[in-house]
């Protein structure tokens, strides 16, 4: 995280669109939890309506349609404040990512010839395009990922504790072995993902080198064999990407399967306090 500290600079230099980036994420989250506040009150409507021979038809009918139009309505702000949201974070990360690159160009005008001589081309290039881009995914979807669901968990385990106490501790029970797998995966990620940039340094590098020393090769007829040494590159570049891909393709299962425990709590023991009168239908769902 030291290393990220140079970096604020660029923070600093956009943070009116991050900060707007930031208000309109916090206002989108608001927004998107009218629909399952509304759906529970409709059902507790409709079970009510069911229950209650003195409720009349019209009654309900209005105030499920009215919740139909509040849901819409929310919908659709929401989707249109998200939109902005993207716009506006996604915008800054391309902004920063222009900004770097044209600072490490300028670094690299400013280099002695011996640095030259003693760093590959390839590496040079690899810095300037694949690690900026790792870090305008810092500052793009990360950010913008983590305000999202900090915002999002705030909002949403307030509002549960204040109608369900109970149902919020078994729903957030998986939660520290989701850190933990999480945790356990990010490094596991970061270690493959460094190995999938070093081959890919290796790989831009013979690249270069294999261009400019085209007439050398030609001279010496030994297309075969270099046409061989890429094959193994791009071959050894392709199984790291693959071994980088399995890491990263149990995060989403992993997430899902520990989500899906925490519904099936939540649905068993919601169900039996349901089933007491101890909690409306509408809190459940």
């Amino acid at each position: 995280m030291k290393e990220l500290k140079y970096l604020n600079k660029y923070l600093f230099k956009y943070r009116v669109s991050l900060f707007l980036g930031i208000l309109i994420t916090i206002v989108a989250r608001i927004f998107s939890l009218f629909a399952p506040r509304l759906i529970g009150n409709s059902l507790t409507a409709v079970e009510r309506y069911i229950l209650d021979d003195s409720l009349g038809l019209d009654v309900i009918k209005e105030e499920l349609f009215w919740n139909i139009v509040i849901i819409i309505s929310a919908a659709l702000i929401s989707g249109f404040l998200t939109f902005l949201m993207r716009q506006t974070i996604i915008n800054v990360s391309r902004y920063i990512e222009f900004d770097l690159k044209n600072e490490i160009f300028e670094h690299y005008q400013k280099l002695c010839l011996s640095f030259y001589k003693n760093n590959r081309t390839g590496d040079l290039m690899n810095r300037i395009s694949e690690d900026v881009g790792k870090v305008r995914m810092y500052f793009g979807p990360a950010i913008m990922y983590s305000i999202n669901t900090i915002a999002l968990f705030v909002i949403v385990i307030s509002y549960m504790v204040s109608i369900a106490p109970l149902l919020t501790v078994y729903t957030l029970l998986p939660l520290p072995i989701l850190s933990l797998a999480i945790y356990k995966l990010s490094k596991a990620i970061n270690t493959r993902s460094t190995a999938v940039q070093e081959t890919l340094s290796d790989l831009s590098t013979f690249t270069q080198e294999s261009f400019s020393g085209i007439a050398v090769i030609k001279s010496y007829g030994i297309q075969s064999k270099i046409n061989e040494d890429f094959a193994k590159l791009t071959a050894l570049s392709k199984d790291k990407n693959v071994d980088l891909a399995k890491i990263q393709a149990w995060f989403f299962p992993l997430m899902i399967l520990l989500i899906g425990f925490s519904n099936i709590l939540v649905i068993f023991i919601g169900g039996n306090q349901y089933i007491e009168g101890t909690l409306e239908i509408g809190v459940l769902a």
